[in-house]
Protein backbone atom coordinates (compact mmCIF):
# COMPACT_ATOMS: atom_id res chain seq x y z
CA UNK A 1 0.00 0.00 0.00
CA UNK A 2 2.88 2.52 1.00
CA UNK A 3 4.52 1.64 -2.68
CA UNK A 4 0.97 2.97 -4.61
CA UNK A 5 0.91 6.33 -2.07
CA UNK A 6 4.07 7.33 -3.03
CA UNK A 7 3.48 5.82 -7.13
CA UNK A 8 0.24 8.38 -6.66
CA UNK A 9 1.61 11.41 -5.30
CA UNK A 10 4.96 11.28 -7.51
CA UNK A 11 2.62 11.12 -10.69
CA UNK A 12 -0.07 13.83 -9.33
CA UNK A 13 2.59 16.47 -8.19
CA UNK A 14 4.37 15.75 -11.41
CA UNK A 15 0.74 16.57 -13.58
CA UNK A 16 0.92 19.52 -11.31
CA UNK A 17 4.02 20.80 -11.55
CA UNK A 18 3.63 20.30 -15.83
CA UNK A 19 -0.23 22.48 -15.35
CA UNK A 20 1.71 24.99 -13.59
CA UNK A 21 4.06 25.69 -16.15
CA UNK A 22 1.50 25.45 -18.36
CA UNK A 23 -1.07 27.56 -16.88
CA UNK A 24 1.13 30.06 -14.37
CA UNK A 25 4.53 29.79 -16.15
CA UNK A 26 6.96 32.56 -16.57
CA UNK A 27 6.75 35.50 -18.77
CA UNK A 28 10.07 37.05 -18.59
CA UNK A 29 12.21 33.45 -18.39
CA UNK A 30 13.46 34.49 -15.08
CA UNK A 31 11.84 31.96 -12.67
CA UNK A 32 14.06 29.47 -11.73
CA UNK A 33 11.89 26.60 -11.52
CA UNK A 34 8.78 27.36 -13.50
CA UNK A 35 11.16 28.50 -16.64
CA UNK A 36 11.19 24.85 -17.80
CA UNK A 37 8.76 22.14 -18.34
CA UNK A 38 11.08 19.38 -16.91
CA UNK A 39 11.92 21.29 -13.69
CA UNK A 40 8.52 22.04 -13.13
CA UNK A 41 7.45 18.28 -13.90
CA UNK A 42 10.70 17.51 -11.22
CA UNK A 43 9.67 19.90 -8.75
CA UNK A 44 6.21 18.80 -8.90
CA UNK A 45 6.99 15.06 -7.82
CA UNK A 46 9.50 15.72 -5.00
CA UNK A 47 6.37 17.98 -3.57
CA UNK A 48 4.31 14.73 -4.27
CA UNK A 49 6.72 12.45 -2.67
CA UNK A 50 7.47 14.45 0.62
CA UNK A 51 3.49 14.63 0.88
CA UNK A 52 3.23 10.95 0.11
CA UNK A 53 5.64 9.82 2.98
CA UNK A 54 4.17 12.43 5.48
CA UNK A 55 0.69 10.69 5.24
Amino acid sequence: MQVMAIAVGVSAGGMLGYLWHRLVGCSTGACPIVRSPYLSVIWGALLGLSFALNR
